[in-house]
């Protein structure tokens, strides 16, 4: 890379935090920086879970995937507005009335902090081999 990307690169990375710093002044706790103290609207939410669904590294690793697959995986894309009506109508419920925010906050809930711990780690390790 030139001197000019590493600019580029180094001032987005910083504007990416300072916008967050400033976004965030407010959020006294976990549950407002969490939830932002419940003051989105609700189209803002669905748009940041697809934004979620359709990181950089899905944009970045699918013309590969299909060079090598084929087009086959792309049923798994299509069936993702069905997964969140139905984590919706599931999970979401059962979030709420335990008053946790993450999946990984019901497996401590639900079991121990040791397996809270065991799946972030393997979620993590997956993630890097992707």
């Amino acid at each position: 890379m030139k001197p000019f990307d590493w600019i580029v690169l180094a001032a987005t990375l910083l504007f990416i935090v300072l916008y967050g710093l400033y976004k965030g002044r407010g959020s006294r706790n976990l549950k407002g920086f969490l939830l932002a103290d419940r003051q989105m609207k609700w189209y803002t939410v669905a748009l940041s879970i697809m934004a979620t669904q359709a990181s950089a590294i899905t944009f970045t690793s699918t013309p590969g995937q299909a060079f090598v697959d084929g087009m086959r995986f792309i049923q798994f894309y299509l069936g993702l507005p069905l997964a969140m009506v139905i984590l919706s109508i599931t999970a979401v419920p059962i979030f709420h009335k335990l008053g946790v925010y993450t999946a990984y906050e019901y497996l401590e809930h639900r079991f121990d902090l040791k397996t809270r711990i065991l799946t972030s780690l393997i979620f993590l390790s997956s993630v890097d081999l992707l």
